[in-house]
């Protein structure tokens, strides 16, 4: 009987796709959340908040294997702490970790939490895997949409994305997790790059809707981190997915 496989942020965009990939595999899950939920079909839910430290012991008690998703807008740095230290107490052999392409090169507070949490993995003592993967076509739709509502549409020159589908990450991940433990992999990203006016041009079509769009600057640090591609990984695996099939599937 192997142990189950912990999955941190098991229910969110990319845990409900990580989740049946692991068990099409064969393997049980555990999942951690905050929510209780019903256990089933070689799933298992653990209540627990990694941000107040609460639940952790009881997740990573008998999992070899911990597959770090979980993330929110700050305090990733905090909650990876949290669990690397249950985790090591707990004997885990295998923690693996999804960052984001820039963690060491963008000069804002999300990227600076993320690498803190790579850190907080590397400095674990735990074997260890960490995939960078550029934002979620999810996060790009979602962001364009909320633009989209204003009248007029501002665009920060030199603004650049290489979104990439959570069901390629996923993938990639669930066959990490299987495997050994990899150090720093190769980052994953999308087929193509695109400028922010682009995305938004591109959706406004889609939707038939027309906006102004006003060209301006991104200021300080953050805006020559953007303008240099800092968060791009012109190196990268390259996902099959594009931006404009996730976009024809979400827009029916």
């Amino acid at each position: 009987m192997t142990s189950p496989i912990l999955v941190t942020g098991g229910t969110g965009t990319l845990g409900r796709i990580v989740v049946p990939l692991l068990r099409d595999a064969g393997r049980d899950v555990r999942v951690l959340s905050r929510r209780a939920h019903e256990p089933g079909d070689g799933i298992e839910y653990v209540a627990g908040d990694l941000l107040k430290g609460e639940g952790i012991e009881l997740a990573v008690s008998g999992a070899e294997t911990v597959l770090h998703l979980a993330g929110g807008a700050k305090g990733d740095d905090v909650a990876t702490g949290n669990l690397v230290r249950a985790a090591s107490r707990a004997g885990v052999r295998h923690l693996v970790y999804i960052s984001v392409i820039g963690a060491d090169r963008v000069p804002l507070g999300y990227f600076r939490s993320k690498l803190g949490a790579e850190q907080a993995v590397t400095g674990s003592g735990l074997p260890w895997t960490t995939l960078r993967a550029a934002q979620f076509h999810d996060l790009v739709l979602n962001v364009l949409r909320t633009m989209a509502k204003l009248p007029v549409v501002p665009i920060p020159g030199g603004l650049r994305f290489q979104p990439v589908d959570a069901r390629d990450v996923a993938e990639r991940l669930v066959e990490l997790t299987l495997g050994r433990p990899a150090g720093l992999v190769s980052d994953l990203a999308g087929p193509q790059v695109y400028g922010l006016g682009d995305l938004v041009r591109g959706y406004l079509r889609a939707q038939g809707r027309r906006r102004l769009l006003l060209p301006v600057r991104m200021p300080g640090k953050p805006g020559r981190a953007y303008r240099n591609g800092d968060n791009l990984s012109l190196r990268a695996d390259v996902g099959k997915r594009t931006w404009e099939e996730f976009l024809a599937e979400n827009l029916r």
